[in-house]
């Protein structure tokens, strides 16, 4: 039976039934999967030496112009997979010993996720999503999830309806956010360091946009006390999608202008976190939605 749906913020109404999306995130409510493999590029304490156990989920309800996965969130890519398959994807990654199983944008899927999590899995649960959640969406998966992974993109709603349509983006992700962390509470990390429960906020810089970031930090840096998440400052901005049609986002960052993003974290109350590299904007960091470990 179609449902109108109202799992995100943007409650867009559409009718989705098993395998046709109408509304946002162009996606039916059967989950479509593009890849499940060990993923090595992760911050330290999700991929360790072993990788996390990534399964990445087609379309978004976001659907930035700028997406770094462009061609997976716009639903180019993946195969329908029902729960219990889902789930045997789950142990095949297990099997190979990876850290954990991560769920990579898969808010618009929810039904069929918390399905496939009825029963515990034998490693963490990552969720790793854009932000732009609403607090019911995360209550649902209390005690299924034990790590969150969102982002945080925009504290400026003028950026995140120009470039996400999502003008709401910040409040809708603030409150997501702190219901993460009040499920989970402040990061553990087990003996080898790796995540074993805890919040890990994600920030991407986009060029010429290093107001938002420094709000980004700040925000994080007055909401958390040190030891309760960590934060993990991303370099990997490579122009992709639609980017060519926004003259300010079509290049990658300058050497000057994460060293200032880096800056203001290095000046912030936050001393649990992450730089990553310049040299990580690669797009061969972005893996080949080829099915591998799905069918």
């Amino acid at each position: 039976m179609p449902v109108h749906c109202s799992l995100c913020p943007r409650k867009c109404g559409a009718e989705r039934d098993a395998l046709t999306g109408l509304g946002v995130c162009g996606e039916g409510l059967t989950a479509r999967v593009a890849r499940a493999a060990p993923h090595m590029w992760e911050e330290p304490p999700v991929s360790g030496e072993r990788g996390s156990g990534t399964v990445f989920f087609s379309g978004c309800a976001l659907r930035c112009v700028y997406c770094q996965n462009y061609g997976l969130s716009r639903g180019e890519a993946g195969v329908p997979v029902t729960p219990e398959k889902l789930r045997e994807i789950y142990f095949r990654l297990i099997e190979k010993g990876v850290h954990n199983i991560s769920l990579v944008t898969a808010s618009h899927f929810l039904p069929a996720v918390l399905e496939s999590l009825r029963e515990p899995l034998p490693v963490p649960v990552v969720w790793n999503s854009s932000g732009y959640e609403t607090v019911e969406q995360v209550r649902s998966l209390a005690g299924k999830v034990q790590v969150y992974l969102p982002d945080m993109k925009y504290m400026d709603a003028g950026l995140a309806q120009k470039y996400s349509a999502a003008p709401d983006y910040p409040e809708a992700a603030k409150k997501a956010i702190l219901e993460m962390f009040r499920q989970v509470g402040p990061f553990e990390l087990d003996g080898d360091g790796i995540i074993k429960k805890g919040v890990i906020i994600r920030h991407l810089v986009l060029p010429n946009a290093l107001e938002n970031t420094r709000r980004v930090i700040k925000w994080v840096g007055e909401t958390f006390a040190p030891g309760e998440v960590l934060f993990s400052l991303m370099a990997q901005y490579t122009p992709m999608g639609r980017a060519s049609e926004f003259p300010e986002l079509n290049r990658r960052l300058t050497p000057e202008e994460y060293e200032r993003a880096a800056g203001y974290l290095e000046a912030s109350p936050i001393q649990d976190g992450f730089f990553q590299e310049l040299s990580s904007a690669k797009e061969e960091y972005t893996p080949d939605f080829d099915l591998t470990g799905v069918l």
